[in-house]
């Protein structure tokens, strides 16, 4: 994890080059993380996060005041900032707007989880049901209460939040989450259209799978390994 402003500033740029390199995003969203022991966090500037850099990032306030850096900050910082200010325990925060989960919401089908990397999301993945984009304190605030303890949120039509304890965990989360959604989106293919078909995780095989390789799970350091390794071979767009 990261120990120093620095580095903690690579790995803000980094998972955002992230979620470009893997289809997450492309022009629109956006990876932070609150600078330890503040209400205050890194964020990139309003531009794809396929272009971050460490060098050229934000420090907004969960107030929404930006205190440094140079440029316009994303319009839907808001999310961030009063997920932070709700939840003291959470230091890494991605929005992000991967077609599998957008896709899930405009069908009404919950998430399941139906494989391995499906098991951090044990206790489900609320859906924020409002349109539009999360341009005031007061649609931050709803997010936030939408999220509740959890984390991740889904937002219909639009794409997914993920809260965790580091920016990495958050990353891998919303990789892992729309790998989730993707093949759930298979499976009910496969399955025509019939979702009593899936074959679900019961509660207890999903906790055990969280705790050995969920997002939070010291195995999750290999995938953030791996999306690291590919983000830096793979080109933008590509």
């Amino acid at each position: 994890m990261a120990d120093t402003a620095k580095e903690l500033r690579h790995d803000v740029a980094l998972a955002n080059r992230i979620l470009e390199r893997f289809g997450l995003v492309t022009a629109f969203g956006h990876a932070s993380a609150r600078i330890a022991g503040t209400n205050t966090f890194y964020i990139s500037t309003r531009r794809s996060p396929g272009l971050a850099d460490e060098n050229d990032l934000l420090v907004i306030d969960t107030d929404g005041k930006v205190l440094s850096g140079n440029g316009t900050p994303n319009s839907e910082f808001w999310i961030h900032a009063r997920i932070y200010a709700a939840r003291p325990e959470v230091n890494g925060i991605v929005h992000a707007h991967p077609l599998a989960c957008v896709a899930l919401t405009q069908i009404g089908e919950p998430h399941r989880v139906v494989h391995n990397m499906g098991g951090g999301f044990v206790d489900g993945v609320p859906e924020y049901e409002r349109i539009g984009l999360i341009r005031s304190r007061e649609l931050g605030d709803l997010v936030a209460q939408r999220l509740g303890n959890g984390v991740a949120v889904m937002m219909r039509g639009h794409g997914i939040t993920t809260a965790f304890a580091n920016v990495r965990a958050a990353t891998v989360a919303a990789c892992f989450l729309e790998e989730s959604a993707d093949l759930q989106l298979r499976m009910l293919a496969a399955a025509g259209g019939n979702a009593g078909k899936i074959r679900t995780f019961t509660r207890g095989e999903a906790e055990l799978i969280r705790d050995q390789t969920g997002p939070g799970a010291a195995a999750a350091g290999r995938a953030w390994e791996y999306y690291a390794a590919v983000a830096a071979q793979r080109p933008i767009g590509g």
